[in-house]
């Protein structure tokens, strides 16, 4: 790391010296490093390496740890301090252990996470998936918000800079012609993580101790639920939408509309990562009844 990113880190630190830093992630122009100070302290540092667009996925996330920390949900890192380039938060403590199934402190972070609840969709500031700008404008209707800020908005994106097969296009656009009759209008709103998958969901010796790299707006919390499912790690497990329900009941028509949500999150890792998600975007816009 250059010397004068150790000197602005340093100095948002309030002079702590850096003593040791590692490099975790590298992704989206920015890097991801976890430093030790002369204090004996540890800490996540995020910095841009290379700027490529207007929107600031540092700012959003800051902006969002502190919407979560002052909501008092501890299981996200607390931010320590940050400026436009640069987001330093809390090290949270884990050994990647994790555990055979979901048990129930797993069901009732994520379900706590999901009461907290809003009177419309969206959020006050646009969040952050992979470094990509999530639009949040208030919504009052559900299926418009999904169709406009999340579905549409990722195919638009594809369509730009490299379109998928002219007859996957077709079945989306299908779709997104007839959302209205596919999703519920109305569900409740609920405070969403954003991008729940494995990797941002910290374990120490099998229990969860973490979430980090939230996209929080105010959604449909079926759409989470959703997202667990498709990536579904192991501990996941075949139940996981049962026990779920346990805690907030699942709409009857979920089967119906579970693969609309995961096609949101497919098309998202097909502009993000890798065009090989096409085969699961087929294998999805073809689960979805006519």
């Amino acid at each position: 790391m250059r010397d004068k990113n150790i000197e602005k880190i340093q100095n948002l630190l309030n002079n702590q010296k850096i003593i040791k830093t590692k490099l975790i992630s590298s992704s989206f122009g920015i890097n991801c490093l976890k430093i030790k100070t002369s204090s004996e302290k540890n800490f996540i540092v995020k910095l841009y390496k290379n700027k490529k667009n207007k929107f600031n996925s540092i700012i959003a996330e800051a902006k969002n740890l502190i919407f979560l920390n002052k909501k008092k949900i501890n299981i996200f890192p607390k931010l320590i301090n940050h400026d436009d380039a640069i987001l330093i938060m809390e090290y949270i403590e884990n050994n990647k252990i994790k555990p055979k199934r979901i048990n129930k402190h797993f069901l009732k972070t994520i379900t706590t996470i999901h009461k907290v609840q809003s009177d419309k969709y969206g959020f006050s500031f646009d969040t952050q998936i992979g470094g990509m700008q999530q639009k949040n404008k208030y919504e009052k209707n559900w299926m418009i918000f999904f169709r406009e800020n999340r579905l549409y908005n990722i195919y638009n994106k594809i369509c730009k800079t490299k379109p998928m097969p002219k007859q996957i296009n077709k079945k989306i656009e299908i779709l997104l012609n007839n959302l209205n009759n596919r999703i519920p209008a109305k569900p409740k709103s609920s405070l969403l993580h954003g991008d729940l998958w494995d990797g941002n969901i910290l374990f120490k010796n099998k229990k969860l101790v973490g979430l980090i790299d939230p996209g929080s707006f105010f959604g449909h919390s079926e759409m989470e639920v959703a997202y667990l499912t498709w990536f579904n790690p192991h501990y996941i497990g075949s139940n996981f939408v049962n026990n779920y329900s346990k805690f907030i009941s699942i709409d009857k028509n979920y089967s119906s509309y579970e693969p609309i949500y995961q096609l949101y999150y497919s098309l998202m890792n097909v502009h993000l990562w890798d065009r090989i998600y096409i085969k699961d975007v087929t294998r999805l816009i073809n689960k979805i009844k006519p």
